[in-house]
């Protein structure tokens, strides 16, 4: 079974070119799959029935994992299956039948603009890391780009003069993003006072964010600091990265951007994405217009 599960593991990462964070979910999710049907005495994936996928995904349910972590299981395993009933592993698919539990559609959390000054003027730029920190949270907020693509900017992807950055998105595509005039500073200071200090025998020359051990800012080292930086700005509220993308596309559409530009901006495959921020914008229009017009 793992032989075929292994060549599976080469087409996501090598064919379809999935990002880190979907390989490695793919590969977590089908080990703990692989993993019950040995349990259940399957050691061929010719003698996977039915029954053991829906024996498997009530497990899931009886665990208690939200419906989003169930449905990702059984998407994982369906297109496992897939690739084995195409390389001719298997002659059926056991998994055909099996639906996905439904989820309910949640708008994405934001956070306001006046939260978003807080939380960009909390950390301390007298220090090294502090100067990190400002120009990483300002050109988050400035850009909406996602994590990953924050930590892995190198030197040469910054264009202070021109104002903007080079990012590679998880599917590969290379796009151009903007930044204004507070992210520009910040970084300014950053590459011009910050980065020096923090630099040490294990630093490469291309890396631009860098942590205490002056090798590259890792997404979970920046999850960390964002969390610290809520709490200094009296953030209650549940603060992600992502969070911080929400916001921008948010704030952006309700200040009168386009959505296709926005769409650009946070490399959007589908405008669908970016549509969901809309409604977020038209309801900060309604709030506006019940607190300021006096016939309301």
């Amino acid at each position: 079974m793992y032989e075929q599960f292994h060549q599976y593991l080469k087409v996501l990462k090598y064919e379809r070119k999935l990002s880190t964070n979907s390989y490695q979910s793919y590969e977590r999710d089908l080990k703990k799959f692989i993993a019950y049907l040995e349990d259940q005495g399957v050691t061929e994936w010719n003698r996977v029935h039915k029954h053991h996928v829906m024996k498997y995904v009530s497990m899931l349910k009886e665990a208690n994992l939200k419906s989003a972590t169930i449905a990702r299981h059984i998407v994982s395993i369906r297109a496992l299956f897939h690739f084995l009933l195409l390389e001719d592993h298997i002659s059926f698919d056991p998994s055909i039948y099996i639906e996905a539990p439904k989820q309910t559609k949640q708008q994405p959390k934001t956070i306001t603009q006046e939260t978003a000054t807080a939380l960009l003027n909390a950390p301390n730029v007298t220090t090294a890391s502090g100067l990190r920190d400002k120009a990483m949270l300002e050109l988050l907020y400035a850009t909406g780009i996602r994590v990953s693509e924050l930590v892995s900017l190198n030197v040469e992807h910054i264009h202070l003069s021109l104002g903007f950055i080079q990012c590679m998105s998880p599917s590969g595509k290379e796009r151009f993003v903007p930044f204004g005039s507070y992210a520009k500073e910040a970084l300014e200071s950053y590459m011009k006072d910050g980065r020096e200090q923090l630099v040490t025998e294990r630093t490469s020359a291309e890396m631009l964010f860098l942590n205490h051990l002056g090798t590259r800012m890792t997404r979970q080292g920046f999850w960390k600091l964002l969390k610290k930086y809520g709490q200094l700005a009296g953030i209650e509220e549940e603060l992600t990265p992502h969070t911080l993308r929400h916001s921008v596309a948010a704030h952006l559409l309700q200040n009168g951007a386009d959505v296709y530009a926005v769409q650009e901006l946070l490399g959007h495959v589908d405008i669908v994405s970016t549509m969901k921020y809309a409604t977020l914008a038209k309801s900060g229009v309604k709030d506006a217009y019940r607190n300021a017009h006096p016939r309301a």
